[in-house]
């Protein structure tokens, strides 16, 4: 499997493999094999990589939790390289209690083995499922299932003192407290979990914050800030309220992603520079509708505008710099986004879910 490597959002790079045309298919029929299997063991509060589920699925569900129950503090978890970390030993032995195949089992050892093609050298591979591999996502599942999913399950019906709500997709995970105690107490029995099996959370990443519908009320009473906000699935969560003056978990796209995507923009647009201008239009069209889709929440209308805009001005720039003549004047451009009008801004998210 050959390797490459991907920016993060920290700065830091992603290592993703890619398998040959051969394994592909292969894991894409394995794949197939095992969601069938655990679709019916795995959790209601898991929602990655599985049928009729998405990010949006996942939003939606830790929205109604955060709404409904009685969540007054949240544990942003994050697992430091998970994905890299997984170990191969702990994942067959977990696999085996719903595989009986022994083919299937042989099979998926050797992709775990198979190594990686980096710079033209073969390095062999301990531990981690690769990402971008088509078996890589449901056997991340599978191994969380049994370390994370049903260990928190038990744990909040045997040790917390009052309500435990959980959202997971993929390695990342938000869980709501109506406890402080509990919350502390699940942040440490959570590493300690980890630890067995290999894995450890992200310090600086990983943190208990008060939030719900009283964390705004209890702060402002004791003189304190507003509720701090948390980073889930490329939004950031706040307490807001409506019209009515009624709590409300409000969302917005995260400083760091928009950032990141409009950069990324800029560098595409710079490389695209001297193709025509209806292609150059084109493609901005499948970004920015891309974009909304995805981000088209409720109360996040004003990034979307901004996410626009930017687009707007560094398409007008990268035009200008076509010719020596000098940058495209305003009044020339306007006239040609009549003839090529980049998508407005829309929300895709219903009121009722």
């Amino acid at each position: 499997m050959r390797r490459t490597y991907i920016p993060k959002a920290d700065g830091s790079l992603r290592p993703l493999g890619i398998p040959a045309l051969e394994d592909k298919i292969v894991q894409g029929a394995v794949a197939e094999v095992l969601n069938a299997v655990y679709e019916a063991d795995f959790l209601g509060f898991s929602h990655g990589f599985r049928p009729q589920r998405s990010p949006h699925s996942a939003l939606a569900a830790l929205d109604k939790a955060l709404m409904t129950q009685r969540v007054n503090f949240v544990l942003d978890v994050d697992i430091r390289t998970f994905f890299d970390s997984v170990d191969h030993g702990w994942l067959m032995r977990m696999l085996a209690h719903r595989i009986a195949d022994p083919r299937v089992l042989r099979l998926i050892e050797r992709w775990l083995k198979a190594g990686v093609l980096e710079s033209g050298q073969w390095k062999a591979v301990e531990a981690g499922t690769p990402q971008g591999s088509g078996i890589s996502p449901v056997l991340a599942n599978a191994f969380l299932h049994y370390v994370v999913d049903l260990w928190v399950h038990q744990w909040r019906g045997r040790r917390a003192a009052g309500q435990v709500i959980v959202c997971r997709y993929a390695d990342d995970m938000v869980l709501g407290c109506q406890y402080e105690a509990d919350g502390k107490q699940l942040l440490a029995d959570l590493k300690d979990r980890l630890a067995q099996f290999g894995l450890s959370l992200h310090e600086g990443k990983t943190r208990l914050i008060e939030f719900g519908r009283f964390a705004a009320r209890n702060r402002a009473a004791a003189g304190r800030r507003r509720p701090e906000t948390f980073d889930f699935l490329g939004f950031t969560h706040y307490c807001g309220k409506t019209r009515r003056n009624k709590f409300m978990v409000k969302r917005k796209t995260q400083a760091k992603r928009l950032v990141r995507k409009l950069k990324a923009i800029r560098d595409e647009m710079q490389r695209r520079m001297h193709a025509p201008v209806r292609e150059q239009h084109r493609w901005l069209r499948q970004v920015l509708n891309g974009h909304y889709q995805y981000f088209g929440v409720i109360f996040n209308y004003r990034s979307l505008r901004l996410f626009k805009e930017c687009v707007v001005r560094y398409w007008r720039k990268t035009l200008g710099n076509r010719s020596q003549k000098g940058r495209m004047n305003w009044a020339t451009y306007r006239q040609l986004l009549t003839a090529f009008p980049l998508p407005e801004p829309a929300i895709h998210q219903a009121w009722l879910q």
